[in-house]
């Protein structure tokens, strides 16, 4: 069994490589599973393979640019696992997380993806906890999370980039919607209405904070464009809840 870790990467985020790579390498997988990592340059200049060291469980990808939605997909396209899990470039994995997600969906078969909780690596180095506070750990049913970003403007109760979902799951489901940002909220959302999902309390994720990261720009969540993103990633939603009649409201 193969689990398929997904990262985009664009040029800012490539010093940040070596880091996640370090944070997967040192993660302990259950007795017969096996990870590998698809990093897939969101271009073709080549400076990503040049970063990442010299490990046959990293499979390296370019491809013609078209953001990160594009790029994820494209790196699915090359995954063999039974389990996708995001990783972004700039991210690191924390301790046991792994582990704990093959767990949940190997024992699991109603639970189609997971999410974890998550600390803010700030620049120096330290962590604090996210900015909004976690549900309790366990299952969330089908519907909840759309419904919590409908009542609260456009936000999340879990992290998009925490993301463990089942391959098959996540092709039924088109993959990373085709947007310039929030395909990773996209996808979230539309497995949450078809699948119940399963949220584990333990931080499983490290989220690096820069100035270079894309949802630290100052425009990421003040335009049009972001607005007409979200209501895009609803319509969806609620196009396949109404296709599934077992969806909850």
């Amino acid at each position: 069994m193969k689990i398929s870790l997904i990262t985009p990467v664009h040029a800012p985020s490539i010093p940040y490589l070596a880091d996640a790579y370090e944070s997967l390498r040192s993660q302990e997988l259950p007795d017969g599973w096996a990870w590998e990592w698809l990093v897939q340059e969101d271009g073709r200049t080549g400076k990503v393979a040049a970063a990442l060291p010299d490990d046959p469980r990293i499979l390296s990808g370019t491809g013609k640019p078209g953001g990160p939605g594009t790029a994820r997909n494209m790196a699915m396209a090359r995954s063999g696992g039974d389990l996708l899990r995001v990783l972004d470039a700039d991210d690191q994995l924390a301790p046991g997380a792994l582990a704990r997600e093959i767990d949940i969906l190997s024992k699991r078969p109603d639970v189609g993806w997971t999410t974890c909780s998550v600390l803010d690596l700030m620049p120096d180095g330290s962590t604090v906890g996210w900015q909004h506070a976690d549900p309790p750990g366990g299952i969330l049913h089908q519907g909840e999370v759309l419904n919590y970003f409908r009542s609260k403007g456009y936000r999340l109760p879990v992290h998009p980039a925490t993301l463990c979902i089942r391959r098959d799951l996540a092709l039924a489901l088109g993959g990373w919607m085709a947007l310039p940002g929030g395909e990773d909220t996209g996808l979230l959302i539309a497995a949450s209405v078809v699948t119940d999902g399963y949220f584990i309390a333990e931080p499983g994720l490290l989220y690096r904070k820069h100035p270079d990261q894309i949802t630290a720009q100052s425009d990421w969540s003040a335009n049009e464009e972001w607005q007409l993103r979200m209501q895009l990633i609803e319509s969806r939603a609620t196009a396949l809840q109404s296709s599934f009649p077992t969806a909850r409201a």
